[in-house]
């Protein structure tokens, strides 16, 4: 059976969760032990976003790159909520599989990570035209996965279905 947006929903908070807990320890080591690294975030904004990209999204990506692929089987959220991501025959996904589902499923994070850098950047100076283009695609694909997860037979996100996988439930919770 697929996994609703409720159950998704669910495992995704428990996730994010643990993911803030991580932020908050980056944010203290920064702080106390590693001071000097915040001048790599005041600098130009390629090494801010590049510092940003290493520190933050990357290692969000790999843990769930290998937590839903057939190394980890489910992520902290999802094995707690008792749901996992499966192939498109049912099979475990691969870990090229699912680093494609990752990076579909992280766009609209990146690029406000790439808005948010710039808009820093600019301060008081006037926002180009780009910028709103930039707000309203990340906008409609935060729509579109959440209303292609509720809607659709499958309860597959736009991303999931792009990747060709589904959430099914592996427990009767």
């Amino acid at each position: 059976m697929n996994a609703t947006f409720f159950l998704r929903f669910k495992a995704f908070i428990i996730d994010y969760i643990l993911i803030f807990a991580y932020l908050i320890v980056l944010f203290l080591l920064n702080i106390f032990l590693f001071p000097s690294l915040h001048n790599f975030f005041t600098g130009s904004l390629i090494t801010a976003q590049f510092t940003g990209f290493l520190l933050v999204t990357l290692p969000v990506l790999l843990y769930f790159i290998i937590s839903d692929s057939k190394i980890g089987g489910q992520s902290i959220g999802k094995k707690k909520i008792g749901i996992r991501v499966i192939g498109e025959n049912g099979e475990p996904v691969s870990v090229l599989h699912i680093t494609y589902r990752t990076i579909l499923k992280f766009i609209p994070w990146k690029l406000s990570h790439y808005l948010v850098y710039r808009l820093i950047y600019i301060g008081d100076g006037e926002v180009p035209i780009s910028y709103y283009l930039i707000g309203g695609i990340i906008y409609a694909l935060i729509f579109a996965y959440i209303l292609t997860a509720i809607f659709t037979k499958k309860k597959q996100s736009l991303y999931d279905i792009i990747a060709k996988t589904q959430v099914v439930r592996i427990s009767s919770r």
